[in-house]
């Protein structure tokens, strides 16, 4: 055991922390003769445990003192599990239909007691793999993108209020120092954890790395993520913190929450949709082409911009005379300067939504973490036809955000590279 009290649990070591803890017992009821206990914890930094009894579920996630997926050799601070329980808590307030509810939380163990989402819930990214249309995606994304950003942000609340909640998250420096490194930082240099289909992309990987005009692009982007204190964001938001079913979307693992740029948040999703169409090609077959399918991505990606502007805008107006210390409505009190104010914030948060989103799917073409859109295509030649087009819609989108009016063009960029 650590000195600090912590101690990795296994399946034994679970159940007696369970039955000596009330709030999880209220779940679970005392039928432990009965229970299951699964490990699901596929992803990259924690253990991740489905307990079951007769009485109910939860998921019990702990966070471990080093990355799981490289090993002890790369320590990572366990106090992340802090930051995932309080933002979990903090945009479950403010958006209870897609975030699940927090049971209970040890700083101590690092733990974390939350609601199971049953089956049919999925992660977004295996059904994207799979070709299965998810009609309430958009609208479910951007209520909860709207909701949180805009409660968090000084456009909300007063700079008293802001600064207090920047300078609590501001411990999670150990993640965002990671994000740094893998999205903004790693991918333009030589690095030991680089990786790519190699050799098809060999000479893209290199190109990326000696790309001048895209290292002042990215310089750019990672001082506004460094020092951009804009809202409340995930910090990590892709297609596999995401569990989804046709009726529900309940976002998950804000692990990397801080108080960052929004379009960190939009852009990564956004990002992530726009890799799960360029990998539709390597998914396909005889049986089902997956025209149709890429059809709905990108409807998907239309959607999700158009209805988180359209809801973002209608809670700024809904709040214009409440405490939010950005735009006093003493000052901005008449509607041509209100209409001015918006379209600027807007505009440049659609274009770092196209910047992060974009600097977020080369990492994941070049960089040290892949996704699973991709790394499934088992012929590796096609993986790396699909990558490529992946990785130069990615650097498209990064030079020319600026000159880019609306989320139509971005779609209207994502089907010229697809058809080169």
């Amino acid at each position: 055991m650590a000195s600090d009290g912590f101690r990795p649990l296994d399946e034994k070591s679970l159940v007696e922390y369970i039955k000596a803890t009330p709030s999880l017992v209220s779940i679970l009821g005392k039928e432990f003769d009965k229970h299951e206990i699964k490990e699901v914890g596929d992803g990259n930094l924690n253990f991740v445990y489905i307990v079951a009894t007769p009485s109910g579920s939860i998921v019990i996630k702990q966070a471990l003192p080093y990355i799981r997926c490289i090993g002890e050799s790369w320590p990572m601070t366990k106090e992340r599990a802090y930051f995932e329980a309080t933002a979990l808590k903090e945009h479950g307030r403010l958006c209870p239909e897609n975030v699940p509810e927090v049971y209970h939380f040890d700083r101590t163990m690092c733990l974390i007691g939350m609601r199971y989402l049953e089956p049919p819930h999925i992660i977004l990214r295996k059904g994207l793999i799979a070709g299965v249309e998810y009609p309430l995606l958009a609208e479910h994304i951007s209520d909860y993108m709207a909701n949180t950003l805009f409660f968090t942000s000084l456009l909300y609340l007063t700079t008293t209020d802001h600064k207090r909640a920047v300078a609590e998250f501001c411990g999670n420096v150990e993640l965002c120092r990671l994000t740094e490194q893998v999205v903004f930082s790693d991918p333009y240099k030589v690095s030991q954890y680089n990786r790519c289909t190699s050799p098809y992309l060999d000479a893209d990987a290199e190109a990326v790395r000696n790309d001048n005009g895209l290292k002042i692009e990215v310089a750019e982007l990672k001082s506004k993520f460094c020092e951009g204190a804009q809202a409340l964001i995930h910090g990590d938001l892709h297609t596999s913190s995401l569990m989804v079913t046709h009726d529900s979307t309940q976002i998950i693992d804000p692990e990397f929450a801080f108080y960052g740029p929004m379009g960190f948040d939009i852009g990564a999703f956004i990002g992530n949709l726009i890799l799960a169409f360029f990998s539709q090609d390597g998914h396909a077959d005889q049986a089902n082409g997956r025209k149709w399918y890429k059809v709905w991505i990108l409807k998907t990606i239309t959607e999700t911009w158009n209805l988180f502007h359209k809801k973002f805008l209608a809670l700024w107006d809904e709040h214009k005379d409440g405490p939010g210390d950005a735009y006093l409505p003493e000052i901005y009190n008449n509607t041509e300067l209100q209409q001015l104010v918006k379209q600027k914030y807007m505009k440049e948060l659609f274009e770092d939504t196209l910047g992060f989103g974009a600097v977020k799917m080369i990492r994941r073409i070049v960089g040290v973490a892949h996704v699973e859109d991709f790394e499934s295509i088992k012929d590796v030649a096609k993986r790396a036809d699909c990558e490529r087009q992946a990785l130069n819609c990615a650097k498209k989108l990064l030079k020319e955000r600026r000159n880019i009016k609306s989320i139509e063009e971005v779609v209207s960029t994502i089907e010229q590279v697809h058809l080169q």
